[in-house]
């Protein structure tokens, strides 16, 4: 159960305010961030968008199909993922989009662990984007335990740089599950403003070391700042996929993906 006073963060922003930061250069930090991510996860990672103006990280799991969180998917809307390879970029219209059957939003709404996946199905791959492997985080995963989530949230609570892939390499802490695990910048460990997931990362992917390879093993659903305050910089609550890979590969088979 989510204790902590979580944030949502899917940005809510007007299409037309979000394209200006999509022209930006890349710039490799989530908030406050002090690593970069590899090309292999950088090529993962798309930018999903709503009809309604809310901004969310994706991650590509085969050439035409992103994961991302069932929070960011909203009844009777469209969803976008941006191809950056064209000026201006286009925007690419999702075939199909489906969240886990056991997802809640009157869970999520209660700061309460549910199933926070979902999936998109694009007409076809997205240029220079390549998928990441997918997985579940290996048993038992401690605390202390490193992860690294990768996005195009904001770089501040303040900020407005949506779109740009930030990525930082945060720890494992409190009692990690099945049904949630919450990430901490190892260094300023929740008490000073530090890394961690901000608004418009929701969605994103959370990658462990696994044999040499970045493999997605969660996905990112809150954040707080520092010392459990409204904000971001404090912890970063990911939704393990422990619980729902299967569902995940079995859905992508039925759309022809080769997982």
């Amino acid at each position: 159960m989510m204790t902590q006073p979580p944030r949502s963060l899917a940005a809510a922003l007007a299409v037309s305010a979000c394209a200006v930061s999509l022209w930006a250069p890349p710039a490799y930090a989530i908030t406050g961030s002090r690593s970069a991510p590899s090309a292999a996860v950088a090529r993962a990672i798309v930018t999903v968008m709503g009809s309604r103006g809310n901004v969310c990280t994706g991650s590509l799991i085969a050439p035409n199909i992103v994961l991302t969180a069932a929070h960011c998917i909203h009844p009777g809307a469209s969803y976008r993922v941006v191809d950056n390879t064209t000026v201006p970029p286009k925007l690419v219209t999702a075939q199909a989009v489906v969240t886990h059957p056991n997802y809640s939003a009157q869970a999520m709404a209660a700061h309460r662990a549910t199933a926070d996946v979902a999936l998109l199905r694009l007409p076809s791959a997205v240029p220079n984007k390549a998928p990441a492997p997918l997985g579940a985080p290996l048993p038992p995963l401690m605390t202390g335990a490193r992860l690294t989530v990768a996005g195009v949230g904001v770089s501040s609570s303040s900020g407005d740089d949506v779109g740009t892939v930030r990525a930082a390499a945060l720890a494992v802490t409190g009692q990690p599950g099945t049904l949630q695990v919450r990430l901490v910048d190892p260094v300023t460990q929740n008490r000073t403003p530090g890394m961690g997931g901000c608004t418009g990362d929701s969605g994103a992917p959370a990658f462990e070391d696994q044999d040499g390879r970045s493999v997605i093993v969660g996905v990112v659903s809150w954040s707080t700042g520092a010392n459990n305050s409204d904000g971001c910089g404090g912890l970063t609550g990911i939704t393990p996929l422990t619980l729902y890979r299967d569902w995940i590969v079995q859905t992508a088979r039925s759309w022809g993906a080769g997982l």
